[in-house]
């Protein structure tokens, strides 16, 4: 006979939190959303891995370009660069995201002396960087010579076929320092001096690196900004049970900081065979995330496997119909919750903490507030983030209105079976994702911060001012039908309503 579970499967639009005692200390500026991103043992001062905010970028097409990669990470988050293209395309996605900024600069502008300002023109196009090192052999690491800024040229007033030697800042007058001066040190020196580079040069004169001045800028504009220890931006990356052997590679060698499995259902021999190839190849100096599952089993079976962390959520996305094709899922407020218990329960009895991320089902703001309360370590986000600037998609106007397109992995124009295969299939059988828009909400760093500063709001109001304690604090009760309806505006008429 089946087994019936006895509780109803809820959903977070079937909970409120009730609020708690707040201290005058408990304001919104004075919470900290930083959260663990993979699994710690027991005593470990730091997580290897952590997220200044609670928020990773869907797997997606329609979602996770390196543009909003970069955008992400500057607010604290994690974006997981789309697998449902070749392996060479994600990982120079990777790759862009890896040298947006960094501390060190391995430098991609250089010319030869024989170069003319046409050839600096040229390759300002090609990188989009203005400051241009002239080496000995043109190459990245030959004797240096000097450097060409856009301040060193007028094309109005200089020929393009005038050599560099005749226009360039030489070394003689370049602000340098050793190769083993700290980053640090290196920003003091541009601070002192009042430029906006600076060449790290070998004993032998050769260029090894470059500081710039804008890097130490943006970082201190994007005070939640995550960085590796090279100050480049923390980039993640989906792959399938499929090809691993042959993406991974490349996605390491891109730069890639984490990974995760991207499939419907987690609980199964694929993931774990996906995982055991990477632990064998790779030891545990890969960080890779697992899923997705909804139920204590789900969870203990990826935890053996193997996963730094472990998604949850089947059918709850805005544009998955899994539910509706097969039958299979459960409420994403319900599934959060068992599988919160069931990591505590590993904790204790083994000492390693594998945080958990919920994956779908949010709706509103006040939801994200609900699934952290329920147990949730951070959330992946499709439709939230598939409606900024930075996403990959092109925005329309229909209707009157500004939109963009959001589509799901299963959808017949994303055609990515490997995400739905179950062992045999070379492409999709039937659809389980629709084609849809959203609506257009502006730059990434506006909307992120408006709803954490929601978030933080509703933890203040628990007595929280970390995620851990707002788990300790939080009452969460379920709502009737008609107290949803009261919690909104209600018997009145809205002006916005009136004369249309």
């Amino acid at each position: 006979m089946a087994y019936y579970f006895t509780e109803p499967s809820r959903t977070f639009g079937e909970y409120l939190l009730v609020p708690g005692y707040s201290s005058s200390d408990c304001i919104p500026d004075k919470v900290s959303l930083k959260t663990p991103l993979v699994k710690y043992r027991k005593g470990e001062e730091d997580c290897p891995l952590s997220m200044n905010i609670p928020m990773i970028s869907a797997i997606m097409q329609s979602v996770s370009g390196d543009q909003l990669a970069i955008a992400l990470a500057r607010q604290g988050g994690v974006s997981f660069i789309y697998g449902s293209q070749t392996p060479d395309d994600e990982a120079a996605m990777v790759k862009r995201v890896k040298t947006y900024k960094k501390g060190f600069v391995t430098s991609d502008s250089n010319l030869s002396p024989n170069a003319t300002l046409a050839d600096v023109i040229e390759l300002k196009k090609k990188t989009g960087h203005s400051t241009v090192a002239i080496t000995e052999d043109g190459s990245a690491h030959g004797k240096l010579l000097g450097i060409v800024a856009s301040r060193d040229y007028r094309l109005s007033r200089m020929g393009l076929d005038l050599k560099v030697t005749e226009f360039m800042t030489p070394l003689s007058k370049l602000v340098t320092t050793s190769a083993d001066t700290s980053l640090h040190d290196c920003n003091n020196i541009i601070w002192e001096n009042k430029i906006n580079s600076l060449p790290l040069i070998d004993g032998e004169g050769n260029l090894v690196y470059m500081v710039f001045r804008k890097d130490y800028d943006s970082h201190k504009e994007n005070v939640n900004e995550l960085l590796d220890a090279n100050k480049s931006l923390i980039c993640g990356a989906g792959i399938n049970t499929r090809d691993y052997a042959e993406r991974v590679p490349k996605l390491l060698a891109a730069g890639a900081d984490v990974l995760c499995i991207d499939s419907s259902e987690g609980f199964s021999e694929w993931q774990a065979r996906t995982l055991k190839w990477i632990r064998e190849n790779y030891g545990n100096t890969v960080k890779v995330g697992a899923g997705n599952i909804v139920d204590r089993e789900g969870f203990r079976f990826l935890a053996e496997a193997g996963a730094d962390f472990i998604k949850i959520g089947i059918g709850g996305g805005s544009i998955c119909i899994t539910r509706e094709t097969k039958g299979i899922g459960r409420g994403q407020a319900t599934a959060v919750i068992e599988v919160a218990k069931a990591r505590d329960e590993y904790y204790k009895e083994t000492g390693v903490y594998i945080p958990i991320c919920s994956d779908g089902g949010i709706v509103h703001d006040y939801h994200m507030t609900l699934a952290l309360a329920m147990g949730a370590d951070f959330l992946m986000l499709g439709r939230y983030f598939a409606r900024f600037d930075e996403s990959p998609t092109v925005k329309l106007r229909v209707n009157g209105s500004y939109v963009k397109e959001y589509w799901g992995e299963g959808s017949n124009r994303a055609r990515n079976w490997q995400r739905y295969d179950l062992g045999g299939a070379s492409k999709l059988s039937f659809e389980e994702g629709v084609d849809s828009y959203v609506p257009y909400a502006g730059p990434l760093a506006e909307g992120v911060q408006t709803t954490l500063y929601k978030v933080k709001s509703t933890m203040c109001n628990c007595g929280a001012l970390t995620i851990p304690e707002l788990q300790e604090k939080a009452r969460l009760t379920v709502v009737s039908s008609t107290s949803i309806v009261e919690g909104g505006s209600h018997d009145v008429i809205l002006k916005n309503n009136v004369n249309r």
